[in-house]
């Protein structure tokens, strides 16, 4: 996502070179990855950044829930419209993103939702998402009440956004040093939470990292923010395994 004044960050961060355990299946109208333990009836659904859904980086979040138990399943929630390309005109962003919009994917939700429940026998489902996919989970934990479990990580919150009618538990995912979600609007956030919300929620923020840490950042050529990104990836584990 895009702070008004400002590009999108998703470019900071590493390309993950990872080919991925899973696979990809048409799912309706849209084509989704899935990777599937061996046995079991949880399933989040990892919503991705700009870049997309086949982004590597992406694909390895998904396999590392599903080596913790869960079917992951990364659908393209942008229904085959391209991703974002880092070579792309970043004065055109804006406009790109109008048609792309984290709040209006309710057709491919009920999409990926139908499929994990009568083709992989789902019955406990949560959500994450990255960046614009961290939008997308603040809309669908305000829509969709058999979605248990909600992390956000790194979704833009504007000063206007009123998230705060959360329907299960929603854990916020937050960077010290990220210059496109001031710490302002984390604490606006915190605020209406406390003040409306009538489910477990959480806000963290993550000291001295930048926007896209756990999914963007290789721990192995970042060895100072290694500490934060396997606790980031601990936590959202942690937070599934509570409440899905």
């Amino acid at each position: 996502m895009a702070n008004e004044l400002r590009p999108c960050p998703c470019g900071i961060g590493d390309r993950f070179d990872y080919e991925g355990c899973g696979q990809e299946v048409q799912v309706e109208h849209i084509k989704v990855y899935v990777c599937k333990p061996a046995s079991t009836d949880k399933a989040v659904i990892v919503i991705h950044d700009i870049f997309g859904w086949q982004l590597p980086n992406t694909r390895y979040m998904a396999d590392m829930l599903a080596a913790n138990g869960y079917i992951a399943i990364c659908p393209d929630f942008f229904a085959g419209k391209e991703p974002w390309k880092l070579s792309d005109d970043w004065s055109k962003f804006d406009d790109w993103l109008k048609t792309r919009d984290a709040r209006k994917i309710n057709k491919e939700a009920d999409a990926v939702l139908k499929y994990l429940k009568d083709q992989c026998g789902a019955k406990k489902l949560g959500v994450i998402g990255f960046c614009w996919g961290g939008v997308a989970v603040h809309h669908l934990m305000m829509t969709y009440p058999e979605l248990k479990a909600g992390v956000s990580l790194y979704g833009l919150i504007k000063d206007s956004d009123d998230i705060s009618n959360l329907l299960n538990p929603t854990f916020f995912i937050f960077a010290e040093k990220d210059d496109f979600i001031p710490l302002h609007q984390v604490t606006l956030l915190e605020q209406k939470l406390k003040k409306n919300c009538k489910v477990d929620y959480e806000v963290k923020i993550y000291p001295g990292q930048t926007h896209g840490f756990v999914h963007r950042k290789r721990e192995d050529i970042n060895p100072q923010d290694k500490p934060y990104i396997e606790e980031g990836r601990k936590d959202m584990i942690n937070w599934l395994n509570k409440y899905v």
